[in-house]
């Protein structure tokens, strides 16, 4: 029984890694830049992620970890549903409402800050 546990145990470990997308499904010759309102933000995973209402389409905007965006000042907290934000990003190749951002801008007049 505890060769099996010793087994299994790499396979549990890996889960998440494997769960993990990676950059090459966005295009990143085909930078977006959107205006438009939060309706909501998830800050769990390994990216924040917020869902972005512009030009009648909502986005699922791939943010960066939370903890990187904090370290660049601006906590996923600070994203709220309701507010109006710039985006500027790679859209995916397939999911035609999704895109990463690379930078996003929380407020009319404000610096962006960068994601990557």
């Amino acid at each position: 029984m505890s060769r099996l546990r010793l087994l299994v145990l790499p396979m549990l470990l890996a889960t998440p890694a494997a769960a993990h997308h990676g950059w090459g499904s966005y295009d990143a010759n085909g930078g977006v830049t959107l205006s438009g309102t939060v309706e909501r933000v998830q800050a769990q995973g390994p990216h924040a992620t917020l869902w972005l209402r512009s030009a009648g389409k909502t986005w699922e905007v791939v943010l960066a970890p939370p903890t990187r965006m904090s370290n660049r000042g601006l906590p996923p907290s600070e994203l709220r549903p309701g507010q109006q934000v710039e985006v500027m990003g790679y859209p995916h190749r397939q999911e035609t409402s999704e895109m990463r951002a690379e930078w996003i801008r929380p407020a009319a007049g404000a610096t962006p800050v960068q994601l990557r």
